[in-house]
């Protein structure tokens, strides 16, 4: 078995491109499904026990994670792997189970994200000075990779994946990986080449084309998880509220555009969605501000 899901994870790697943060994701819900059937049939999970898995064995899994108090979109998520997991089985080993297909994922609400305030934003580049006072390359590359994010709409994972040949020259576009490994080109603002070029002027060293942009204290790479910290001192310093986060400066971005007139089309081609249904969601955040605005203000909102 353990052949089995070496050859799924090294599948989703390499033919399907999957960042490392996904694949590892996929591999512990496998796991986790594995380790329960162990349990609930009393013995190890061989590929011709996972063909005659049942739908009261997937049920049952299901209400363990539930019982573990799992959110639903964990549990919707581990179920999308399975699935994913029991399609590779059929394709490379055989094995062929139609039970699976009968059991629902837990129904996961679509949150609507919030903007940040543009006076918010704006405080930001003073609190970096605050907070990093005595550090000023380090200042000056927080501030430059909030400015990408929120001026660009990238994810986290796409700001730190740029070299510095990628922004040699200015150039007005930028070509961006995304998930999936799909390529998109999205326009560059020169007040984001701005703080960029503040922060390259004042790093200490790691100058090279093929060196990473943005570079943590020791000269490594700078980690997904440093750039949320960033964020999370800011949203501290500024006692603002906790959805303020690295993707919530993308969907500012976002919102910003929709609000300006830019087509749903445009929209998700620069923010790299697969689906025109993912970006559709920022028009509900924009309806519900007008709704609210109506609500409040239009004469025939209010009663007699």
């Amino acid at each position: 078995m353990n052949e089995a899901v070496t050859a799924f994870t090294e599948y989703l790697a390499q033919t399907k491109h999957y960042s490392v943060h996904t694949v590892t994701a996929y591999e512990t819900d496998i796991h986790d499904f594995l380790s329960f059937y162990t349990d609930y049939a009393g013995g190890g999970a061989e590929l011709a026990d996972l063909a005659r898995a049942d739908t009261l064995c997937f049920r049952a899994w299901l209400a363990s994670r539930a019982r573990r108090n799992l959110a639903h979109k964990s549990t919707a998520r581990a179920m999308s792997s399975l699935r994913a997991f029991y399609r590779f089985l059929r394709r490379q080993y055989g094995v062929s189970n139609d039970s699976i297909g009968l059991i629902s994922s837990p129904k996961v609400p679509r949150k609507l994200s919030k903007a940040i305030d543009s006076a918010d934003v704006a405080n930001m580049h003073d609190a970096i000075r605050e907070i990093d006072f005595g550090d000023a390359w380090i200042a000056a590359r927080d501030w430059a990779l909030v400015v990408l994010i929120f001026g660009c709409g990238l994810r986290i994972s796409e700001a730190l994946s740029l070299h510095n040949r990628d922004i040699a020259g200015r150039p007005e576009t930028l070509c961006i990986m995304g998930k999936g490994q799909k390529q998109r080109v999205i326009p560059i603002l020169p007040v984001v080449y701005d703080a960029i070029d503040k922060y390259v002027a004042l790093r200490p060293g790691g100058a090279a084309a093929d060196d990473p942009l943005f570079r943590s204290v020791r000269g490594l790479p700078m980690s997904p998880r440093m750039a949320e910290k960033v964020v999370e001192k800011l949203r501290n310093y500024l006692q603002l509220p906790d959805y303020v986060t690295p993707h919530a400066l993308r969907h500012t971005f976002a919102t910003a555009l929709l609000a300006g007139g830019a087509d749903l089309r445009s929209l998700q081609e620069l923010l790299g969605h697969a689906s025109l249904s993912t970006t559709q969601l920022y028009t509900r955040v924009n309806m519900s501000e007008i709704e609210n605005i109506y609500a409040h203000a239009h004469p025939r909102a209010v009663g007699d």
